[in-house]
């Protein structure tokens, strides 16, 4: 098959390194020269396990290229849009990308002989399809414009870190179309992918990823407003957390549900907000919902005030982990981003152990988050081999980005990945 897809960030540079490798030509789509140019060098624009090698894989069989304009649609089989859906000041999402990439689609398919398949995979309310795209590609093609396009919302489920693994291995595959019909040009792309395939309308599967990330979202917050109560009564979470997993018939799932860190991260924030302004507009109360934000960031606070209760003012703390997930540079949200930036406010001396961060590496949202909350990253990062020479205070721990650290004896180490 001949594949475009629209946006190379997280989502899409994984589904170009992907899809390529199953023997398909891709062609990446993205506005930034800089990630362009770093697909077509055979690198991968972020940090990921096991992207960079398939880009190079897929660059080397002639399979995938990048470029900064859509090429004419007339031999392609699927356009995928993979196009930021970032969150406006009231929770619901920005679709200014989704709309100029429906629009330029649309004018690029004018040509096409046949039916081309335009697949979307941001993340967006339901509705969306119908409501936003549909008549986009109506203006511009006519009202019978089904029979050139057929528009197909397919959320994905990757996690950051795994996503390569997630990408073959899906919990599931969700194929959103009118009325449910099936989609033959989907089916094939996914040919070889072992998951259990719902076919589904537009609005079943927009409202997919909502339902998904606000459910891990609250399984995150209850698991640390559960960690607080532990530690207030001198309970030890972590005897109580194998208690409650060993349920596996009723309490589903270990994963989310160990007491530590705050979430973050481009996905759970964001899609919080949204279905938060879901709810709002259609004035139904979620109030479980509406806690969630406001409970991650009382667990910040928590975790705050645990580091200050370890370490005397200026203290001098090393921080392991910066991104929101080991193995990745996204920093997007993420809580050691905001703990890191409050410990400077506070006095701290502040440095930073994250090997998969590299501040000449940052780009798009990424950098401009990380840059807004940290200006002064650069100079606060150090590298394994500086802090074996190096003398600490205290050394907090967020995530397992250096697993074995070369400290000074009698260091105190203080595991945010946990609450005793």
């Amino acid at each position: 098959m001949k594949v475009v897809i629209i946006g190379l960030g997280y989502v899409g540079v994984t589904a170009l390194a992907c899809i390529s490798s199953q023997g398909h030509h891709v062609v990446g789509i993205d506005t930034n020269e800089q990630k362009v140019d770093t697909v077509n060098a055979g690198r991968a624009p972020i940090i990921e396990p096991g992207v960079a090698e398939l880009i190079a894989d897929g660059l080397r069989a002639g399979l995938l290229s990048a470029s900064t304009t859509i090429p004419p649609l007339n031999d392609n089989d699927v356009v995928i849009v993979c196009v930021g859906t970032p969150s406006t000041v009231d929770g619901s999402h920005n679709m200014g990308h989704i709309a100029e990439s429906a629009r330029q689609i649309a004018h690029a398919a004018q040509t096409v002989r046949g039916r081309i398949t335009v697949a979307f995979r941001s993340t967006f309310r339901p509705g969306t399809t119908e409501d936003l795209i549909a008549p986009i590609f109506a203006e511009v093609l006519g009202e019978n414009f089904t029979n050139q396009v057929e528009l197909v919302y397919n959320p994905e489920f990757l996690r950051e870190s795994t996503a390569v693994a997630d990408y073959f291995d899906p919990p599931k595959i969700v194929i959103g179309t009118q009325d449910g019909r099936r989609s033959e040009a989907m089916i094939a792309l996914h040919e070889g992918i072992v998951a259990r395939v719902f076919e589904v309308g537009f609005r079943e599967a927009e409202i997919t990823k909502f339902i998904d990330n606000s459910w891990h979202a609250a399984k995150v917050a209850f698991a640390n407003e559960v960690g607080r109560v532990c530690a207030a009564y001198g309970v030890d979470s972590a005897i109580a957390h194998s208690i409650f997993v060993a349920d596996t018939k009723l309490n589903i799932s270990a994963y989310y549900t160990r007491p530590g860190g705050a979430f973050g991260g481009s996905c759970l924030p964001k899609d919080v907000r949204a279905m938060q302004s879901i709810a709002r507009t259609a004035n139904v109360k979620v109030e479980l919902l509406d806690s969630l934000l406001r409970s991650n960031d009382s667990h910040k606070d928590f975790q705050l005030a645990r580091v200050e209760q370890s370490a005397e003012p200026g203290a001098k703390i090393l921080i392991v982990g910066l991104a929101f997930k080991a193995g990745t540079d996204d920093m997007r949200e993420s809580p050691h981003v905001t703990l890191v930036a409050q410990l400077l406010e506070r006095g701290y001396k502040v440095r930073i152990l994250d090997p998969a961060v590299r501040t000449s590496a940052l780009i798009g949202q990424n950098l401009g988050y990380t840059m807004s909350q940290l200006p002064t990253l650069r100079e606060l990062l150090i590298s394994a081999e500086e802090i074996a020479a190096a003398t600490f205070d205290l050394v907090v721990r967020n995530s397992d980005a250096e697993p074995e650290l070369q400290l000074q004896a009698g260091t105190p180490v203080l595991d945010l990945r946990s609450i005793s």
